[in-house]
């Protein structure tokens, strides 16, 4: 790994916004997730939420890691089955639940304040947002149109309400203070940095190893063998 590559991981992760999200809600259309994930990279969102459609997937990353693993590289991508259970995750962590919903009671979406904690809600292409998460929203937005389509495909819709939240929280200089700190930093930098390493220590479920300044792994040989001598010993183990 070169000094400018990271160098690059460092100064994104010191970017990423925690106390934004997004939740797609049965959004079906993989190339659509795709799309939504690679947004939330590009305005600095590290954890998104998918309500995957009925019967699919679940778990982290759910039925669409395989469309979208090049962005899920960059982003926690976490699968739901119920809507409910995204929008008590935001609520838990005191975020203000905002959905993309054509309604009497939506304002233009350039009229909120995206500056505090903010969940998004972006809904299937055909039904859009579900009863249930327009019900739990505090605000529903719209984006104003003046030709004769209705409406934006969901992906489209979220990339312009998206540049919006990062136009305002760069102005509030929410993208200067890091708020990607600690563990949780470390971790994503050795994932980023060392993904094969990383996948090795999932599947033995075991610790990652130091990296030095550089970003290498501190005696990675002598690591490894320890590692795998480390596995072997727990086989034999009598349970």
């Amino acid at each position: 790994m070169t000094p400018a590559r990271l160098a690059k991981y460092k100064a994104t992760l010191a970017s990423r916004q925690l106390d934004l999200t997004i939740i797609t809600d049965q959004v079906n259309k993989a190339q659509n997730i795709a799309a939504l994930v690679r947004t939330c990279d590009a305005v600095g969102i590290h954890n998104a939420h998918v309500v995957t459609a009925k019967g699919k997937g679940k778990g982290k990353a759910g039925a669409h890691k395989g469309t979208a693993l090049g962005s899920q590289q960059w982003v926690n991508v976490v699968a739901h089955e119920h809507i409910d259970s995204a929008l008590n995750t935001a609520r838990q962590k005191g975020m203000q639940i905002v959905s993309a919903h054509f309604s009497d009671q939506a304002v233009d979406y350039r009229t909120l304040d995206y500056t505090q904690p903010t969940a998004l809600i972006f809904g299937a292409e055909m039904h859009g947002v579900s009863p249930t998460a327009v019900k739990a929203s505090d605000h529903q937005v719209v984006i104003p149109i003046l030709g004769m389509v209705q409406s934006f495909n969901v992906s489209a819709a979220a990339a312009i309400i998206l540049l919006e939240v990062q136009r305002q929280r760069e102005l509030n200089g929410h993208y200067e203070i890091p708020q990607l700190v600690g563990k949780e930093y470390d971790q994503t930098l050795f994932r980023w940095s060392h993904p094969k390493v990383a996948d090795f220590c999932h599947r033995l479920k075991i610790d990652y190893p130091a990296m030095d300044t550089d970003g290498s792994i501190i005696n990675l040989n002598q690591w490894h063998a320890s590692a795998l001598q480390d596995q072997s010993l727990r086989v034999l183990r009598p349970k």
